[in-house]
């Protein structure tokens, strides 16, 4: 799927969010994966970036399970991301 790069650097920016892990996790979500989502994984994953940063990393540690089933897709793909890169 084309991703607008205004967009996607908006996202990117997002993404930034002070705290190490969660930056490390977020935007290598973004350049390796972000580019294959569907309009509606995109927009949970932007739901996901909502989340309070705290939330964000319970979610994304696997500690907390998102509600949203199609936020908690979105996790899920992070964090295999994340395993896969290792």
């Amino acid at each position: 799927m084309q991703v607008e790069t205004r967009d996607f650097s908006r996202l990117y920016w997002q993404c930034r969010r002070g705290m190490l892990e969660l930056d490390l996790l977020l935007q290598g979500f973004m350049e390796r994966r972000y580019h294959l989502l569907t309009r509606p994984q995109q927009r949970a994953f932007e739901q996901l970036l909502a989340s309070p940063d705290q939330l964000l990393l319970e979610y994304l540690m696997g500690r907390t399970v998102p509600i949203d089933t199609d936020v908690a897709d979105i996790v899920r793909q992070i964090r295999h991301t994340a395993e896969t890169q290792c």
